[in-house]
């Protein structure tokens, strides 16, 4: 049945009657019925109409793209790329009817000004493109109706609306929402609009009982496919970030662009093909050719003079628990016990450089001789008892410091025996926080020196790598977000400027470091606050640490501000970790709800990170790595005194998966 006339058939279940609009001329032109369907397209006039009560937010992409058609057919969905010397432009091909193909034509507006089809009439931009495209069309045209277009090319609107219905008007389609073409899934996203209308109008006794049904039902959906969507709208707007990688890699970052299809997936759809993936990223890795395929998670990577056997890494978590700042038996278990579980490299929670730039009173330090000692056991250990390597965490906390531990009150002040904090400006965490006194000549150099010491202490230590913390709000990060660093003098104002502080700690900390040990940076690549850090000045943040004498950036986001607004996701971060390591070329950690060894495989073989960082996961489960190896077919060591639990494991695993086969 055609899903209008199950859509009535619904609606006059519940005793009303249904009108489609599928144009209609503003307010005054819908009818008084008991329920309009309006599925107007992106520049819907009835969601217009009534935009105080649907509040849409209407975001332009920067691409331009034309819809055209051409006699040429081709026998699947087809992306061609094409580079000028103004960059890239692309094609998405694929069959229309049995005589026709739809192919739609795209590129930066920087290209697209460049070729001049800013300047060339319509027919003349077709024929252009007809030039640019001559060896894919077979010597087919291109069609196109938009001659009698002014400017046929467009910037696709993405949509999305608080609410999709109002008193007896519903939104469906792109009226409601919208998902880029790249995804293809605009018309499909419409018809299930459709049906889970239809479904919610049958379940439910009343109109708006229904209508708030069909919208709890389908808002989730809709935000995954749109979430996957802007993934993927962002890797084609991005062509040139990826050119240079091998063919091979090339293809395999754009079948996973979306984070939709992932490692995995290639396997089902065809394993041949990603296991020549496998075994290519493994001799990239190795230098050598690779016998066989192993997943991207295992291959090695080396920084500097350390060698890591895996992608794996276990994530910076503050645990709460030490005392005067001193790590005890609590940190020597929990990070042996993850460096044991298979993981390439540990990290250590943050730890602060002097006793007020704690967090908590139960954040670790290293700045007192007790912290040496204690440090150099867990160190000792690590290396003695397994292959891992560990790396030292070292920060400052700032205006977000003397608040209880994360369990009593997360960055809620101290009941009592708080302690003054310092800032780059008089401005606190929050209503709730201690108000900073903004940092002096005399605190510049004590924090330094501060920072300084704690590294030549690790290196006392025997730590592996030094990570600087320049992120989640801390003092360092302060300096770097304009929200919370107003300053006028040469530490405040433009990026050089907000730079300088954390430059000038992380170069003096390089300077006593060994020149064979790496060092990372930590940094929030959006405070998703309008007027904050934003991916592009991450960009420059990561460029100029690198200068400097990072070997690989660490990429975090947010918790710089409560006015923030971030969006989460599967995988959130990723994209930035993308941006950063493809546009700054400098190696990174993604970390962000990465919690699956397909998510790592993707990440990795995709180019979108060196190593991934897990912190809930390792939390569940210490030996989640050597865990995700057995479920991988892989062979990896394991502590020899729990070999006969890796063997047991890997029985049982066989054995439902024989279950499972024979069902």
């Amino acid at each position: 049945m055609h899903l209008l006339a199950i859509l009535q058939e619904r609606a006059a279940e519940l005793g009303i009657a249904l009108r489609y609009e599928a144009e209609v001329n503003g307010a005054e032109g819908i009818p008084e019925a008991d329920l309009v369907v309006a599925a107007d397209g992106a520049n819907s006039v009835v969601r217009n109409a009534f935009a105080q009560h649907f509040r849409p937010d209407i975001e332009v992409r920067a691409n331009k793209y034309i819809w055209l058609g051409t006699p040429r057919v081709f026998g699947a969905f087809t992306f061609i790329f094409e580079e000028t010397r103004f960059g890239w432009i692309q094609a998405h091909a694929y069959r229309y009817d049995r005589d026709t193909s739809t192919f739609i034509v795209e590129c930066p507006e920087t290209v697209w000004r460049g070729l001049g089809f800013d300047r060339l009439p319509a027919a003349e931009g077709v024929a252009l493109c007809e030039r640019l495209f001559a060896r894919w069309l077979g010597g087919e045209l291109l069609l196109s109706n938009a001659g009698h277009l002014r400017d046929p090319w467009l910037n696709f609107a993405w949509v999305s609306n608080a609410h999709w219905s109002h008193r007896n008007v519903v939104l469906i389609g792109d009226a409601a929402h919208t998902a880029h073409f790249w995804i293809g899934s605009g018309t499909k996203l419409a018809l299930e609009d459709g049906i889970a209308l239809a479904a919610c109008l049958a379940a439910e006794h009343t109109l708006a009982g229904a209508l708030e049904r069909y919208e709890e039902t389908r808002r989730i959906e809709v935000l995954r496919l749109q979430s996957a969507a802007r993934n993927s709208t962002e890797w084609f707007e991005n062509v040139g970030r990826y050119a240079a990688f091998e063919p091979l890699q090339f293809a395999y970052s754009l079948l996973t662009r979306s984070q939709r299809v992932s490692h995995e997936n290639l396997r089902l759809r065809d394993r041949a093909w990603l296991e020549g993936v496998e075994s290519w990223f493994l001799g990239r890795a190795t230098g050598r050719t690779a016998q066989q395929p192993v997943p991207p998670m295992f291959a090695p990577f080396a920084l500097r003079g350390m060698e890591l056997a895996n992608r794996v890494v276990v994530s910076p978590m503050a645990t709460y628990s030490a005392t005067d700042g001193a790590p005890d038996d609590f940190h020597l278990v929990h990070l042996g016990a993850r460096a044991q579980g298979g993981a390439a490299l540990v990290f250590t929670e943050m730890t602060c450089v002097e006793p007020s730039g704690r967090i908590t009173p139960g954040c670790t330090g290293m700045y007192d001789e007790a912290h040496l000692a204690a440090w150099r056991r867990i160190v000792a250990f690590v290396h003695r008892c397994t292959p891992a390597k560990i790396a030292l965490q070292l920060g400052h906390s700032g205006p977000k410091g003397s608040t209880r531990r994360g369990w009593e009150g997360m960055d809620e002040p101290l009941a009592d025996g708080n302690w003054p904090v310092i800032g780059p400006s008089a401005m606190p965490w929050s209503p709730h926080n201690q108000v900073p006194r903004a940092m002096a000549d005399a605190d510049f150099v004590r924090v330094r020196d501060a920072f300084v010491r704690a590294t030549e202490m690790a290196g006392a230590c025997g730590f592996d790598m030094v990570e600087l913390h320049c992120a989640h709000g801390y003092l360092l990060s302060a300096f770097l977000t304009p929200l919370t660093n107003r300053r006028t003098d040469r530490f405040g104002g433009d990026l050089a400027n907000r730079l300088r502080f954390p430059l000038d700690v992380f170069t003096a900390m390089r300077a006593v470091w060994p020149a064979e040990k790496p060092m990372s940076v930590r940094i929030s690549a959006t405070d998703w606050v309008a007027g904050g850090v934003d991916a592009a000045e991450a960009v420059a943040i990561a460029r100029a640490f690198r200068a400097a004498g990072a070997d690989i950036i660490d990429v975090s986001a947010g918790q710089t501000s409560t006015a923030a607004q971030p969006v989460y996701w599967r995988m959130f971060q990723t994209p930035f970790s993308d941006r950063i390591r493809n546009e700054a070329g400098v190696p990174t950690l993604a970390v962000g709800n990465i919690y699956d060894a397909d998510h790592v495989n993707s990440i990795i073989a995709a180019g979108r990170a060196d190593l991934c960082c897990l912190a809930r996961p390792h939390l569940a489960d210490p030996y989640w790595t050597l865990h995700a190896a057995v479920q991988q077919g892989h062979d990896v060591p394991w502590p020899e005194p729990y070999l006969l639990g890796r063997d047991q494991y890997v029985r049982n695993r066989r054995r439902a998966a024989d279950l499972a086969a024979n069902v």
